[in-house]
């Protein structure tokens, strides 16, 4: 893969949410799917109210891609709180790998 074929990616979390470990094990299967399988995901701790009003941040886990939010249209927040995302069977606190794959291909990567 060229470099500038390279991406960003981090995911954005608290620890009260552990619903990162299993998003960033979706991430991960998404970007080797997608053909990203040398991409370095970046876990960052958002601690306090003033840790996530600095970024982009729509509740744990907020995956961002290039320094954008991979799900864009959630309301950001400076609320250390948990994220859910709408799935094809409900509610989850991560989206699916299909959905992470489809986000991935839906920004042109």
């Amino acid at each position: 893969m060229k470099d500038d074929d390279s991406v960003n990616i981090e995911v954005l979390h608290i620890d009260d949410c552990l619903s990162w470990v299993e998003a960033g094990n979706r991430l991960r299967e998404a970007l080797d799917t997608a053909g990203f399988e040398g991409t370095e995901i970046v876990y960052r701790v958002l601690r306090t109210a003033e840790d996530s009003a600095r970024v982009e941040f729509a509740g744990s886990p907020t995956i961002l891609l290039d320094g954008q939010d991979l799900f864009p249209g959630a309301e950001q927040t400076s609320d250390l709180a948990c994220r859910v995302y709408p799935t094809p069977v409900g509610l989850a606190g991560t989206p699916t790998t299909k959905q992470l794959i489809d986000a991935l291909a839906s920004r042109g990567r």
